[in-house]
């Protein structure tokens, strides 16, 4: 009888599809709309939105920096939980990545969902009355998303060639779809914007010059935009697949921050140059608006289109990236057994481990079939936004603490070696990171609701117990069979 060889993830991914990966997971919904509706959010940010982004990004680059040297020493799939599980605390790297995992499970759904809106747009646009009017029935947009989540979960289990097949065109599409909006800030101004706001619907503006600082205010919005910047830890969870992974995955977690950053600027400066501060404030009180629906006052329809379509792929894009994350994350609490171990099987062909995608693919539709019923999706946002800010922040507190909680593996960071460099990206990723946590729970607390679950934060620690609870059975079951535990999570997992 022929004895089945165990397969295993295999090291495929070079330094495009790395970066692409972390790229495609933070553009999304934040840079067409998050800029725009949080003068509804944060009432009175008004002219203050781009140096609002820029600070945002502080404690993000730091949380970058973090995950890049951690990333050198301990190249493995799931990595956030292999680097605080190995260089914090087991219990920690678990309870942080699950609710980190159920957050963007939820998410994923919640996407796919908010992108058929964008798709009917673009074939209203395109005086395809019939399709955009079948697209706001209920059952075909639920359908639709569930579609768009079960295709990307087909190209995952089919490896790495093939997830790169349809990530990488995409994002080069995003990327010059999106440019139109960048060139238009060089082409056109307020002045342009005003004339065609009175041109197509009749109506004029006055608009406002400058309103006064408010540093509350000013931190509020940050800690709001910060959500931009969530997506470059998904470089990390694909650890297990990257080639030369030292160099490549610190060098692809920095490449998506800051090339997404640069472009998010450049994208949110020019729809601000373009259309006046206070009519985008004034507008947002009343409707959702976005970029491609500001910029229509003033772009020809046929660039207008191309904005739409930008932005539908754009969300997209999200979706096989954010599966690969949260599929690996699974694939490691299994090897470790923190998971049932069914979850780490890989499939014999592809090297992909298809059960975890497939439980991913299931977490997503619920996520689905939640936004359409509950009508309200942002709560698995705010749910997202706070796990990830936890998990930065745990990153942070790795970076700091692992010398003296694993120092053999601490020895094989190979990028950013100085210890004195790594402590002060640390401590200053714990201070700005607790700040911005602090400061978006008081925000969800203090938000005024019609009940108490559609506040983010009782939600999270109700996972959090849930993610307790998981964790404290499968430590128990594993002590019993294994008196090497301590010294097991000291290692790294075989690959």
């Amino acid at each position: 009888m022929t004895k089945t060889i165990s397969k295993k993830l295999t090291r495929q991914m070079g330094l495009l599809a790395l970066t692409a990966t972390g790229v495609c997971s933070m553009l999304g919904a934040s840079i067409n709309v998050v800029p725009f509706m949080i003068q509804r959010n944060v009432p009175g940010i008004g002219p203050y939105v781009l140096p609002a982004f820029a600070f945002a990004a502080i404690p993000a680059l730091f949380a970058a920096l973090a995950y890049g040297i951690l990333a050198s020493a301990m190249p493995r799939a799931g990595g956030s939980y292999i680097y605080a599980s190995r260089g914090l605390n087991p219990y920690l790297g678990f309870v942080a990545s699950f609710s980190q995992w159920f957050g963007l499970s939820i998410v994923i759904g919640v996407i796919a969902y908010v992108t058929v809106p964008f798709i009917r747009d673009v074939t209203l646009s395109l005086g395809w009355e019939e399709i955009s009017n079948g697209l706001e029935i209920g059952w075909i947009r639920v359908s639709i998303a569930l579609s768009l989540i079960w295709t990307f979960v087909a190209v995952n289990v089919r490896g790495v060639k093939s997830y790169e097949r349809i990530l990488l065109p995409m994002m080069f599409l995003m990327f010059a779809l999106g440019g139109i909006v960048i060139a238009a800030g060089l082409l056109y101004d307020s002045t342009d914007f005003l004339t065609g706001l009175q041109e197509k619907t009749g109506r004029t503006f006055e608009p406002i010059t400058n309103i006064n600082f408010d540093w509350r205010i000013f931190l509020s919005a940050a800690a709001l935009l910060f959500s931009s910047f969530i997506g470059f830890d998904s470089i990390a969870q694909a650890g297990g697949e990257a080639k030369n992974p030292t160099k490549t995955l610190p060098r692809a977690i920095l490449l998506a921050i800051v090339g997404v950053g640069l472009f998010y600027f450049l994208f949110a400066s020019a729809v601000y140059h373009i259309v006046p501060w206070s009519f985008v404030a004034e507008e947002a009180m009343v409707k959702d608006i976005s970029a491609p629906g500001l910029l229509s006052y003033v772009l020809p329809s046929g660039l207008g289109i191309a904005i739409l379509a930008g932005a539908a792929i754009a969300l997209i894009n999200d979706l096989p990236a954010m599966l690969l994350s949260v599929s690996r994350l699974m694939f490691a609490w299994a090897k470790d057994g923190i998971f049932p171990k069914s979850i780490a099987k890989v499939h014999q062909k592809n090297n992909t481990p298809h059960i975890a995608l497939f439980v991913a693919g299931t977490m997503a539709s619920i996520g689905v079939l939640g936004s359409h019923y509950a009508g309200d999706f942002f709560l698995g946002i705010d749910i997202m936004v706070t796990s990830m800010m936890v998990n930065f922040l745990l990153m942070c507190i790795t970076l700091v603490a692992i010398t003296k909680v694993n120092p053999t593996l601490s020895k094989q960071i190979s990028v950013l070696k100085n210890r004195t460099l790594q402590l002060w990206i640390g401590w200053l990723g714990i201070i700005t990171l607790a700040a911005f946590l602090g400061i978006h729970t008081f925000k969800d607390l203090t938000a005024k609701t019609s009940a108490w679950y559609f506040h983010s934060t009782p939600i999270w620690l109700i996972v959090m117990g849930v993610a307790s609870i998981i964790f404290g059975v499968n430590w128990r079951r594993l002590k019993r069979k294994n008196a090497q535990l301590k010294e097991l999570f000291s290692n790294l997992p075989e690959e």
